[in-house]
């Protein structure tokens, strides 16, 4: 039986305004993504990269289309829209993001950071904790877990900022340009991790980029050009 995709879109749209003034920022996506896989949206500015991302991060509310997440649909415009109750909670326990920038809670150590999450999912704090270490561990930096953020360097930002993203079980991560402040070791390194999390978690992981060192990475990718996406074969080399 073939596996259900963690991700689907389609044709999803997105308008913003009325009538002489609107702006069509989404016309028709389309995107499918399996559990355990990690592929690349790519484009140039202002082709609605990071519209599709607000969207499928429950952020903003798309104008058309559907979203199936897991095989629940959590937004279907031809049946009045969002199709979950809580949005917060669809956030908080089922999607992860990873961002350009860490965004770490500066006065929690890197334990809290990571834990906080599953925290306020109502998990106990020992468990969240115990979760906190086990990713950190995983991403190579459990030496730094009783560290303030403003102790890590770069590279160990990012890496607490993906443990974070995991901490729930997200069946979807989306990372948005999160390899743009690196240099190409620290690159290289961060979607070597994203691939590595992406088959021991099973989550779909989807990565906004312009970073020509990554895109050659991807065995997937979706080029979004004027609010339309066209899947590509990547070339996927070995990272």
């Amino acid at each position: 039986m073939t596996e259900q995709p963690a991700i689907l879109i389609e044709g999803l749209r997105k308008v913003y305004g009325h009538g002489d003034t609107a702006v069509e920022a989404l016309k028709d996506v389309h995107m499918s993504v399996a559990p355990g896989e990690v592929v690349g949206l790519i484009g140039p500015s202002g082709s609605g990269k990071s519209t599709l991302l607000k969207c499928l991060g429950a952020v903003i509310e798309p104008t058309a289309g559907r979203m199936v997440l897991s095989g629940q649909t959590i937004f279907d415009g031809a049946d009045g829209g969002w199709q979950i109750p809580d949005l917060r909670a669809l956030r908080r326990d089922r999607i992860g993001f990873i961002f350009q920038a860490p965004y770490l809670i500066p006065f929690l150590d890197v334990t809290d950071n990571v834990a906080l999450l599953p925290m306020l999912a109502g998990q106990p704090n020992a468990a969240s904790r115990t979760r906190a270490r086990e990713l950190l561990a995983a991403l190579d930096v459990a030496h730094r877990a009783a560290a303030q953020p403003s102790e890590l360097s770069g590279g160990e930002q990012q890496r607490v900022s993906i443990a974070r993203a995991l901490a729930n079980h997200p069946p979807v991560v989306l990372a948005d340009e999160p390899t743009a402040p690196l240099d190409s070791e620290r690159a290289l390194g961060v979607v070597r991790m994203l691939h590595r999390m992406a088959a021991q978690y099973r989550s779909a992981i989807i990565v906004v980029t312009h970073d020509e060192k990554i895109i050659p990475t991807f065995k997937r990718l979706y080029h979004i050009r004027d609010g339309r996406t066209v899947e590509e074969r990547g070339e996927g080399r070995p990272v």
